[in-house]
């Protein structure tokens, strides 16, 4: 077994893992910016299901995105 090519391809999938994390990350963040309330706060403080819903299901469909474009 080579492990040289074991442990750079388990490299290449931490990095390609982490690049879409942080993308993941800043679409939502920037989702976030452009929505006219800030989605944390109505689903964390005031418990709206709807925004978690809409922002869940963006998240999703950005992740499908993502996950096509670094693959």
């Amino acid at each position: 077994m080579d492990w040289t090519k074991t442990l750079t391809d388990a490299f290449l999938s931490f990095l390609f893992a982490l690049l879409g994390f942080i993308l993941l990350f800043a679409g939502y963040r920037l989702f976030d910016a452009l929505t006219p309330t800030d989605l944390g706060r109505d689903i964390f403080e005031n418990g709206n299901v709807a925004a978690a819903i809409f922002a869940g299901a963006f998240v999703i469909a950005l992740a499908i995105v993502v996950s096509h474009a670094i693959s």
